[in-house]
């Protein structure tokens, strides 16, 4: 069996410039969202928040700035080969590249060393950093910035297999309502189903990296994604909160296997600028 090698170096730079990225250009699927949503609009408080919204986007990219003052806890996603070895230290790199990242860019630095403490690191590290060994010899990296106005607003519920699929409903619309317009909505939900407490979460963190409004592979899921969206539009929160059609751009779901006598659902809230930038060296 043959390893490739990476050098630790490479991976550093494809964090730095991830970083710079997400933070400043966002996927071309959000503002395609945010179009969509200012058609079906009638309120002109509602369409003028979204216009807002839009232009914020346009003006970040072409001035290369931060689309949101919160640059957030650098989330970084590692699918590595197991077929690759790194020379160097792989998670040294990672927050490396996040340090050179944040201050090239000139992005705030929020992290703090201690919950209670509350010292800033100076440098928005260390990065929150998830593995997933694949199989073959890539390495891919995605950094998804999150701000914790919509983190906050995350939670997690654990249900009991009898309250069924009204009960996961509930759950997120109740999510949905509880955070109002603090997770400067429209927003984009994250939900994870099944697993256990900590992999349920992560899987609903991991479901806001799906392209804004595609639909899930299994027909049951995408149907109930379909029915999550209608119920939390129905609240009528609305584009930052001001009402109207569009308080959510979508719901993507990712299901897991769990235990007999459990049924974890958690919400992951992201923002209308939810945002993620990826590389394959």
């Amino acid at each position: 069996m043959s390893l490739r090698t990476i050098d630790a170096g490479k991976i550093e730079d494809a964090v730095a410039q991830l970083c710079i990225r997400a933070n400043t250009v966002l996927a071309p699927d959000i503002d395609r969202a945010l179009a969509k949503a200012l058609e079906s609009e009638d309120s002109q408080a509602a369409r003028w928040s979204l216009e807002t919204c839009r232009e914020n986007i346009r003006v970040a990219e072409s001035e290369a700035v931060a689309v949101c003052q919160d640059t957030g806890v650098a989330v970084v996603f590692v699918e590595i080969g197991q077929n690759t070895h790194v020379e160097g230290g792989l998670r040294d790199a990672i927050d490396e590249g996040v340090r050179r990242g944040y201050r090239e860019g000139y992005l705030r630095r929020s992290v703090v060393s201690d919950p209670i403490k509350r010292e800033n690191t100076g440098d928005n590290t260390p990065a929150v950093i998830h593995f997933d060994i694949v199989p073959g010899d890539g390495l891919e990296i995605t950094v998804a910035p999150k701000g914790f106005g919509s983190e906050n607003m995350s939670r997690l519920w654990m249900l009991t297999p009898s309250e069924g699929v009204d009960g996961i409903v509930r759950a997120v619309v109740e999510t949905a309502r509880l955070a109002g317009a603090n997770p400067c909505p429209p927003v984009i939900l994250g939900v994870g189903i099944g697993g256990t407490a900590e992999s349920c979460m992560l899987a609903a963190k991991k479901a806001l990296l799906r392209e804004v409004g595609s639909a899930h592979p299994d027909k049951i899921y995408a149907e109930l994604e379909a029915r999550m969206l209608a119920e939390v539009n129905a609240l009528g929160i609305g584009p930052q909160g001001f009402g109207g059609r569009t308080t959510a751009l979508a719901v993507h779901i990712n299901a897991l296997p769990t235990h007999i006598a459990g049924l974890p659902v958690a919400v992951n809230v992201g923002c209308h600028v939810t945002r993620h930038a990826s590389a394959r060296l």
